[in-house]
């Protein structure tokens, strides 16, 4: 695997990253909050990905879906707790600690959404 880096890719990255951020620390509602901003987050990682590894679509998006379920599966198992940082602020922001299946249904709405912004590159 050729290690390389896509400017479009990492700036698209950059971006949705200031907007999540922006989410995290300013939006305290019940929708964009919880919904959007995990259909975002797998958008971010397929592109920070796809910054520095020129890999197939489809093998990325499906990478990608696949992370954010392991991740969501954690927080069913309280792994935070587990593993003594449930303290942590940090911890609990980038790993989570409550498990929903609306997060799953939501990751799953931002991989699609990527596949059909990619869909040329799937023919």
């Amino acid at each position: 695997m050729k290690i390389y880096f896509n400017i479009k890719y990492f700036s698209y990255a950059l971006l949705l990253f200031i907007v999540e951020v922006g989410i995290a620390l300013y939006v305290h509602d019940q929708i964009i909050r919880p919904y959007i901003g995990d259909v975002l987050v797998v958008i971010l990682i397929y592109c920070f990905v796809k910054s520095f590894f020129n890999l197939p679509v489809l093998k990325t998006a499906i990478g990608v879906l696949l992370f954010s379920y392991v991740i969501e599966t954690l927080q069913y198992f309280q792994f935070v707790k587990l593993i003594g940082l449930e303290h942590s602020r940090l911890a609990n922001v980038v790993i989570g600690n409550y498990f929903a299946w609306m997060d799953i249904l939501a990751y799953t709405a931002g991989i699609i959404m990527v596949l059909m912004a990619e869909r040329k590159s799937l023919q």
